[in-house]
């Protein structure tokens, strides 16, 4: 089998060949067809994520060591399975969820995979979909997305779910409530989708590039700020009277996460989803007496995948504006992502 890997943090994936693996146990043998190329994985490439401050969270500190096969977006059709398998699906195409943890703790067995303190996910501890084949331990994670357009049915096991998981934390929205989505890139575009598809229609979108607010207007983000204008904390208040309800942050800077908490009303709440990374000061003091909420929102369960999936199945949810391009250039692709040059999302094909 094929994958592109990281050989050394920071530098560009190398192609390598391995031997196929033969599936043991419950274990299930993927032939993969696509793989959605998320932007955290330009971090996870870098080797770190940037903690603020001067520290970094190092991705050895996350159970990682190269070489790896980054890519947590996987989609495929089902080849083979070990003895105790069980039923499976052999010769169907499927999503598979990546946040699986060690099988046995508390959270696992709630089916809380992704609160797992010993997590085994795919393209971080074990190996992603940047590649043609996977082996995952068990079908319970594979996903029946049925009818869905499977390019698009690549990125809701993250970007879809990130995206319905932390509006979600949001919920239950008032309807004349505003609500600020920040980044209008692929995370964005499909939270923006998810509120819609809630029932919410007060959205405001922001972003530092034009092009991508033209997209979040398309999408049907009621309104559009650029966040490097002049006066941008003052439109943000002027356009949501002062009030806005909560705001979700899909870049998780510095600067954006501040502009969110400027904004927020009393008992306002801030999800933060983004990991460009920094920190954020905050006053304890104001904290209480403004009685807002931040909150971190880190993936989603596999029962929120399935409601993910069930929206898309239902027409719920659209496409966002998706590019196909070859593995062979997913390491191009990363280093687009981390210029901010992409709008929607981009899925390699195997």
């Amino acid at each position: 089998m094929l994958s592109y890997d990281v050989v050394e943090w920071g530098m560009p994936l190398e192609k390598r060949e391995h031997a196929t693996p033969v599936p043991q146990g419950t274990e299930v043998l993927v032939k993969l067809k696509y793989c959605g190329v998320c932007h955290s994985d330009v971090h996870i490439r870098d080797g770190y994520f940037d903690l603020g401050g001067g520290r970094r969270l190092q991705m050895s500190e996350r159970g990682m060591a190269p070489p790896v096969t980054l890519g947590h977006e996987p989609y495929g059709t089902v080849i083979s399975a070990g003895p105790e398998a069980g039923a499976v699906p052999i010769g169907a195409d499927c999503l598979i969820f990546p946040w699986i943890g060690c099988g046995g703790c508390v959270r696992c067995r709630e089916g809380l995979d992704n609160y797992c303190m010993a997590p085994n996910m795919i393209g971080i501890q074990r190996p992603g979909g940047y590649a043609d084949h996977l082996l995952i331990p068990h079908p319970r994670y594979l996903i029946d997305t049925g009818d869905v357009d499977p390019v698009w049915a690549a990125t809701l096991s993250c970007s879809g779910l990130s995206t319905y998981s932390a509006v979600s934390k949001l919920g239950p929205i008032p309807s004349d409530e505003f609500v600020a989505v920040i980044g209008a890139g692929g995370l964005g575009l499909s939270a923006i989708g998810m509120l819609r598809a809630l029932g919410h229609e007060r959205i405001v979108s922001i972003d530092i590039d034009e092009s991508k607010l033209n997209a979040a207007n398309q999408a049907g983000a009621a309104a559009m700020i650029n966040s490097q204008a002049r006066g941008a904390p003052e439109t943000l208040k002027s356009v949501t009277r002062g009030a806005l309800y909560g705001a979700v942050d899909f870049v998780g800077s510095s600067e954006t996460a501040e502009l969110a908490l400027g904004g927020l009303r009393k008992g306002g709440k801030l999800i933060l989803v983004g990991l460009f990374g920094g920190e954020v000061r905050l006053s304890i003091a104001s904290t209480i007496l403004r009685a807002i909420t931040v909150q971190g929102s880190h993936l989603g369960s596999i029962v929120e995948l399935q409601a993910v999936v069930a929206l898309a199945r239902e027409g719920k949810i659209k496409p966002i504006p998706i590019e196909t391009r070859p593995m062979s250039e997913v390491s191009r692709t990363l280093d687009e992502l981390k210029a901010g040059g992409v709008v929607g999302r981009i899925v390699a094909r195997v």
